[in-house]
């Protein structure tokens, strides 16, 4: 994907921000686990989309700045988790002062990004030794229906690039497998809120969830459940300013 095609996948979401938030999974408990540095950090949610993420670190008790590029999602993550300050900004450009975080996370967004331009950024507004974790969550499709739908979605998972450069040092890999409990419709949210379907024509798209609904109407393992069990793994990284 070129430059040009990746900032039209990245900038397409907010139209779908509350398809977003309605069907996008949150994260494992214990990802945050392993990619939160110990004691109290101050966190940075890059890339904050709706702020699923940014919830989850303020149920935590931790202090969290989200900063997001696209207004509509910007706007849905105010509504979805008031109180939290929420700057329009990117990984290239943080409106944030210098040394002002302690880990920057960032959520299904880092392959939306110039690596060799955020990461001094990133490492700008991070205290010395400042942490930065990446996560995704990506749709385990060993299961029979989920390689299906990858299959209609066009777009089948993959791993995803962790490179990140300098000034970080080595970068540590992990995952967590797990298993969310999803309903029909958030299906369709989920489906509908990828930027691969968002920048279809109207016609394609209506083609595209119908696809999906009669999947769930004629998959054995799918054909009248009210709740189905979709399972993901949580890929993560993490990496270190200066670190050897």
């Amino acid at each position: 994907m070129n430059v040009n095609d990746r900032a039209a996948h990245a900038n397409s979401f907010g139209p779908a921000a509350e398809a977003y938030e309605r069907g996008r999974p949150s994260y494992p408990g214990e990802a945050l686990d392993w990619l939160l540095p110990a004691g109290r950090p101050r966190v940075v949610d890059l890339g904050a989309g709706t702020g699923k993420l940014t919830r989850q670190i303020r149920e935590r008790g931790l202090e969290v700045t989200a900063v997001e590029p696209s207004a509509g999602m910007l706007d849905q993550l105010r509504r979805s988790v008031p109180g939290v300050p929420a700057l329009k900004g990117s990984a290239e450009e943080i409106p944030l002062p210098d040394g002002s975080a302690d880990v920057v996370l960032v959520a299904q967004a880092w392959h939306w990004v110039e690596p060799e331009r955020a990461a001094p950024e990133i490492a700008r507004v991070l205290s010395p030794g400042g942490r930065l974790g990446l996560l995704w969550n990506v749709r385990d499709e060993r299961a029979g229906w989920v390689h299906r739908l990858g299959e209609i979605i066009g777009s089948p998972e993959q791993s995803r690039d962790t490179a990140v450069g300098a000034p970080f040092g080595a970068v540590e890999t992990t995952e967590f497998p797990w298993t969310e409990v999803i309903g029909p419709e958030r299906l369709i949210d989920m489906v509908a809120s990828r930027s691969y379907v968002i920048l279809l024509p109207p016609a394609e798209r209506a083609a595209l969830l119908n696809e999906v609904r009669r999947l769930m109407a004629t998959h054995p393992e799918m054909v009248g459940r009210t709740e189905f069990r979709l399972p993901y793994v949580t890929e993560c990284a993490r990496a270190t300013v200066g670190a050897l």
